[in-house]
């Protein structure tokens, strides 16, 4: 089976059962070369620009992404453009190489919605980022498109370590469910006056450590944080936190990443000019001030009721800010010790270890 990570849906794919998945590949064309496909222009500067800021920024932050597959199937009005997959099925028709996406370009009458912001293995069992073009997506500019398409990524890379799937199995979370939906459909307690006031209380105390790390009282903020963290593990069952848990883990760090890089980018990268002339265009660093602004306030009036699994995104994104001010190495262990993110604090005040065995039964 194969587990399928998204933006805010998830898909799942067996691999004996998908028709994309055992389609045959294409017989093989020879090589072309042009400086441009049918792929429109804004959309090629776009992903060229995202696989650059790829590699100058996100590499830095998280050492050893640019290993992770880049695969991209962009969703046009009535075509779909494949592009850096290695195996490209029978479906598609090949319409050369762009050198300014340094790859062959494929093709394909539409399948999918123009909104979609997702990865799963959409062509050939490779984990796919299958995007709609700006205008059509949540992503409604080409700064934020281009940070989403790097959300999307990191999750290509979670997807491609050898033993993710194996690990998410172990949280033994599926109860018989051989999909994949159970990441979504998981029955987290959501509606519980009990989890809904230990959750909110708990991303309250998380937002004001995050905004209070520069004063005097950041350790009180810390310390209050983490009991809240505790209080709110012990209203769960042992499963549910471990739902809570990987979900601030893979969503939350990956949302965590897309502020980051854009930060960075506004501080230290120049984008080209083909990216600064598109008329949307918006700097990384007033794209990251929004996103950072947004998670908080997300944080402040949080409703668990309301937001559902979403909510896990701000928490997680928050949790790594925080990860960045107290241990700068917790990165590092970030795919050797899976998945609760509390474990890569150097030390917790006033809290007691957490991790899988605890909570309720």
């Amino acid at each position: 089976m194969k587990l399928v990570i998204v933006n805010s849906i998830l898909f799942a794919a067996t691999i004996a059962g998908s028709p994309a998945i055992v389609e045959t590949l294409p017989a093989a064309s020879p090589p072309t070369v042009a400086p441009a496909t049918a792929v429109p222009d804004d959309d090629r500067i776009r992903i060229a620009e995202a696989r650059r800021l790829a590699r100058l920024v996100g590499e830095k932050l998280w050492p050893g992404w640019s290993r992770a597959p880049f695969a991209v199937l962009l969703v046009t009005k009535d075509q779909e453009f494949l592009v850096h997959h290695p195996h490209p099925t029978s479906s598609f028709r090949h319409l050369g190489y762009d050198s300014l996406l340094q790859s062959d370009v494929y093709a394909r009458d539409r399948r999918y919605e123009t909104s979609l912001l997702a990865t799963f293995p959409a062509v050939g069992g490779i984990p796919t980022i299958v995007i709609g073009q700006p205008k059509n997506t949540e992503a409604s500019h080409s700064t934020r498109w281009v940070v989403t398409l790097l959300h999307e990524h990191f999750h290509q890379w979670q997807m491609s370590q050898p033993d993710y799937y194996s690990t998410v199995d172990g949280l033994g979370l599926a109860n018989g469910d051989s999909t994949g939906m159970w990441m979504l459909n998981y029955p987290f307690p959501y509606q519980e006056k009990e989890v809904r006031e230990a959750f909110e209380e708990f991303c309250r105390r998380l937002r004001d450590a995050v905004v209070g790390m520069r004063t005097p009282k950041y350790r009180d903020l810390l310390r209050a944080y983490s009991q809240a963290k505790t209080r709110l593990r012990d209203t769960l069952s042992s499963d549910d936190y471990a739902y809570l848990s990987f979900q601030l883990w893979q969503e939350g760090i990956a949302r965590y990443t897309e502020y980051v890089v854009a930060q960075r980018a506004g501080a230290a990268y120049r984008p080209t000019e083909n990216f600064e002339t598109l008329p949307d265009y918006v700097s990384f660093a007033s794209d990251a001030e929004q996103t950072r602004d947004h998670i908080l306030n997300e944080l402040m009036r949080m409703s668990l009721k309301k937001s559902g699994r979403m909510a896990f995104y701000y928490a997680g994104a928050a949790e790594g800010l925080l990860l960045d001010r107290e241990n700068a190495g917790w990165r590092d262990r970030y795919f050797k010790d899976r998945f609760y993110v509390e474990r890569y604090f150097k030390k917790m005040p006033s809290a007691q270890p957490v991790g899988e065995e605890r909570g309720k039964n």
